[in-house]
């Protein structure tokens, strides 16, 4: 992997990013805006199934998964918690998770008003998935970003599947934890104070249920419907299959400054034999390998001289997507 990623920038070796290096970052708006446009072709180019008639009601609000609590809240973040605990099946995956949130439109008289200054008609709501550390510090990772309507009432999705692949990846034992942004659709102090009177709340202040933070899960059952030549979960396999492989980029020395976002990812494997034929024509031994693969949307900094840049790329052949036997580069699926 660190050499498919070092063809790809051109590079012959890691560029030595340090703590120091990401301290004061700001990514810009337009990093953040390439990079979500990124993540969203992938989840769509990714997603294998529709959602099942059932998934589709558990997507009208109220009849949802999870329901969650504000745990902080002020005029620029909020923080919404989410018990887990046994709420994913077991042999199951999750193809799509919907954060919702319920925004009233603000009083009139509690909008501020400028005269000659251009009209400010949205907020940038963002979502970050956050990862509470053993020092007590917490760790972000973006999982989508959106434009809202700052004068309309109403629910509001976010895609935070990535954000539930995070979690299940780290210790599944404590709650999900997501935290909301909301800043100014462009610079400038007018945006800015215009995005503080996005407030999301309960819909009715005398309702404990329509008004909370929702989570909908749309999973999909690997027994009926998992794609062919997936390994089974808890079996070993002997023969050639695709099974699960997180990589944490955290994790890895050489990338946990360097890469920015994701902080990691399901990136699968191929595991298990193959049989062999009773004459190999001097072929050789058939053997489990990739035959098909996706790339990876990622955030990651320059070294340019004495300064530091942030950059977004797709890199290639990061996600296995099938895996077959080979012969000789030849892929027999």
């Amino acid at each position: 992997m660190k050499d498919a990623l070092l063809k790809k920038l051109g590079l012959n070796e890691v560029p030595k990013i340090h703590k120091r290096d990401l301290e004061n970052l700001v990514i810009p708006a337009h990093i953040k805006n390439k990079y979500i446009s990124m993540l969203k072709l992938h989840h769509a180019r990714k997603r294998r199934s529709l959602p099942s008639l059932a998934g589709i009601l558990r997507g009208i609000p109220g009849n949802a998964d999870i329901s969650g609590e504000f745990v902080y809240s002020d005029t620029t973040r909020q923080r919404v918690v989410f018990e887990m605990t046994s709420r994913i099946p077991e042999n199951s995956e999750v193809t799509m998770a919907e954060l919702k949130l319920f925004k009233k439109a603000p009083h009139k008289r509690s909008i501020p008003e400028r005269k000659g200054h251009r009209p400010v008609n949205n907020a940038r709501v963002s979502i970050y998935w956050v990862e509470p550390l053993e020092d007590g510090s917490n760790r972000t990772s973006l999982v989508d970003s959106r434009l809202i309507p700052i004068h309309e009432t109403g629910w509001k999705s976010f895609d935070v599947t990535q954000a539930v692949q995070y979690w299940s990846k780290s210790r599944m034992e404590m709650p999900m934890h997501l935290e909301v942004w909301i800043e100014g659709e462009r610079p400038g102090s007018y945006a800015a104070e215009m995005a503080k009177s996005v407030r999301f709340t309960t819909q009715d202040p005398n309702d404990n249920t329509l008004g909370k933070p929702e989570l909908v899960l749309y999973t999909l059952n690997l027994e009926e419907f998992g794609s062919s030549g997936d390994c089974e979960t808890n079996k070993d396999s002997e023969m050639c299959c695709r099974e699960k492989y997180f990589i944490n980029f955290r994790a890895l020395t050489w990338t946990q400054y360097w890469i920015i976002e994701p902080s990691g990812y399901q990136a699968f494997r191929c595991n298990g034999g193959c049989r062999q034929p009773k004459r190999n024509y001097g072929y050789g031994e058939r053997k489990c390998a990739v035959v098909e693969s996706a790339p990876l949307p990622m955030m990651y900094l320059v070294k340019k001289g004495d300064y530091t840049e942030i950059e977004v790329a797709e890199f290639p052949n990061m996600i296995v997507e099938k895996c077959g036997c080979a012969m000789d580069n030849i892929s027999v699926v």
